[in-house]
This record gives structure tokens, sequence and C-alpha cells, in this order.
């Protein structure tokens, strides 16, 4: 009966123990509702101006987007830890030759939205009306607990616009 008993005990413990999981914390980290626009590098050098219009359940927003010069970040490693625990990690930013912007929106929801661009070339000249439409990507990178993260991107190159990767 002892045996049986310490067995009803143990396999309770163990029970309690897996059913015990610390509350994950969940970043403080705010989104903004922004579509993104890139200029690709190598349509970049013949972009002037860009006005951005995009229009999501019923709603539409649109301006002049300003466009500064894009960037991709460069590892520059971390340093060894002695006793264990996380070692301090770098990188830098670096020009990669396109341009970049963003239009602000009221709302972003996961439903599909158009996207347009217009503007004008390096010359002076009108470039032609491009439009996209997709559905914004939806993601919880820091788990289901933290809530849902949806963005929309754009890029622009000699042959159209399309949903950035």
């Amino acid at each position: 009966m002892r045996k049986l008993a310490a067995a009803a005990a143990l396999a309770l413990t163990a029970f309690l123990v897996a059913s015990c999981r610390a509350e994950a914390a969940c970043p403080a980290i705010g989104q903004a509702t922004v579509v993104t626009f890139t200029v690709a590098r190598e349509y970049a050098p013949s972009v002037r101006a860009i006005h951005l219009r995009a229009c999501q359940d019923g709603r539409c927003k649109e301006a002049d987007l300003e466009l500064v010069p894009g960037s991709t970040a460069v590892d520059q490693g971390c340093e060894p830890v002695r006793y264990g625990g996380d070692g301090v990690c770098s990188a830098t930013s670096s020009p990669d030759g396109t341009l970049t912007g963003m239009l602000m929106m009221e709302t972003l929801t996961a439903s599909r939205i158009e996207v347009t661009a217009t503007g004008t070339d390096s010359a002076g000249n009108p470039l032609p009306s491009r439009t996209a439409a997709f559905t914004p990507r939806a993601a919880q990178p820091f788990g289901e607990q933290c809530g849902t993260f949806i963005t929309a991107g754009v890029v622009l190159d000699a042959a159209g616009l399309r949903q950035a990767p």
C-alpha cells in the first residue's frame, strides 16, 4: 500500500510540476501602422519623387513620401563570455543603394490592401503609375500571448510595384 501511495504522490508531483509554467513576458514594443516603401537599388537612380496611395477596408491615405537612403544591418559579432550568460553583440548599418519611405495609416489590418505609386523620374518626367494589391503579413514573433504584428510593404523597380519580401 505504501508503494502505491508513493507512486501516486510521485505522479501527482510530476503532474503539478509539468503544469506550472512561467508566464512569458511580452516586450513593450508598439507597432507603427505604416506601409513601408522601397525603391530597388537598380531603379533608385531613376527616381526623384514618389506619391503613394494605400486603400484598405474602404479607407484611403495618400502622401508625397520623404525618400531617404536605405541601409542594411551588418553583423559585427559578439564578445565572448567567460562564465556563461549572454555576451555583448553589435551591428552597424551600411547604405545599400535603395531609397525608402513610409506612408502613415490610421489603422492597418490583415485584410487586402491596394497600393498605388506615382512620381517623377530623375529628369522630372512622370513615372508610370504602378499598383499592387496584396494581403499584409501577420506574425506573432513573441508568441501568441504577445499579440499579432501586421506589416505591409512594397518594392518599386523597373518591372513595377510588388509586395516586399
